[in-house]
């Protein structure tokens, strides 16, 4: 296996505009973040692109800020500076949970939010909790922008709503302050990647809990919500029976998704998925 890159041209553009004009003017030119993707893919000739847009270096793409409630990460914020912001950890703590676990120091130093939902591998830990969080994400490209939501956004393996020639700029979160919210994994040892990931996002009022969003990823080709383990949830005092119901209820739900490989196989992982939501329960409550 070639364990070098293709020939491809480098360019580096200084303006988001001028990014985007050199996408669209190339459909085999590809948009380089932080490259933790990338770069690996480009190495094993998984992929050829015949020349890398550098994007890394457009501030207008970075920051993490609040406005009215909303929480605005920048597509360029790096999982470090996510996990480490004080804004995300209170409207969001789960993607900062999430963030933290991503690969390693170096890689969480360099890649980014925007490129990581991008890529949509569905053993990242990002994707899973935009999704559950109710995120939005906001595109710009040959036709102008858009505004994306995380449940419209993945569509399947490796596979986005994104247009040839779009970029996402920013990422927006409503505000969880109020609401309990964690993100759990069964992490691959080696890896470090999702074998089952599983955020959620739980509305209460005293002890009932009134509305519920559920998310795992890992174990199906995309992050995937779950509406029956919502429906258990919701209307229930998370008491043992009604989180055990859910847990069965996601598994029934993504029952006919479940991946497999040789380190865990899809009765494993199904299993696993049940598991991790009674912890992401347990987590988002404590």
């Amino acid at each position: 296996m070639s364990m070098r890159p293709a020939n491809f041209d480098y360019q580096r553009p200084t303006s988001l505009s001028e990014a985007i004009q050199l996408l669209a003017n190339n459909d085999e030119a590809k948009a380089l973040a932080g490259g933790h993707s990338l770069i690996p893919a480009m190495n094993q000739r998984l992929s050829t692109p015949e020349q890398l847009v550098d994007i890394g270096r457009l501030d207008e793409l970075k920051g993490i800020s609040t406005n009215n409630g909303t929480l605005s990460i920048g597509a360029l914020s790096t999982h470090a500076q996510i996990a480490a912001s004080s804004d995300v950890r209170t409207h969001c703590a789960a993607l900062a949970t999430a963030t933290g676990l991503v690969g390693d120091p170096q890689v969480r130093n360099w890649g980014t939010l925007g490129g990581n939902l991008a890529h949509a591998d569905p053993a990242s830990d990002p994707p899973t909790v935009v999704l559950a969080a109710g995120g939005t994400l906001h595109l710009q490209g040959p036709n102008g922008t858009r505004s994306v939501s995380a449940d419209n956004f993945f569509i399947d393996l490796f596979t986005t709503d994104l247009q040839p020639g779009e970029l996402i700029t920013r990422i927006e979160i409503p505000s969880l302050q109020g609401k309990k919210n964690a993100y759990v994994k069964l992490a691959h040892p080696a890896s470090r990647y999702a074998i089952v990931g599983v955020c959620v996002v739980l509305e209460m009022n005293g002890n009932e809990c009134v509305s519920a969003r559920v998310a795992v990823g890992g174990a199906t080709p995309k992050a995937t919500r779950s509406p029956s383990a919502e429906e258990r949830l919701t209307g229930s005092s998370l008491q043992v029976a009604a989180v055990d119901a859910a847990a069965e209820a996601l598994v029934n739900d993504i029952a006919g998704d479940v991946m497999g490989d040789l380190f865990a196989p899809e009765d494993y992982r199904r299993a696993m998925a049940g598991v991790y939501l009674k912890r992401a329960v347990q987590a988002a409550m404590a």
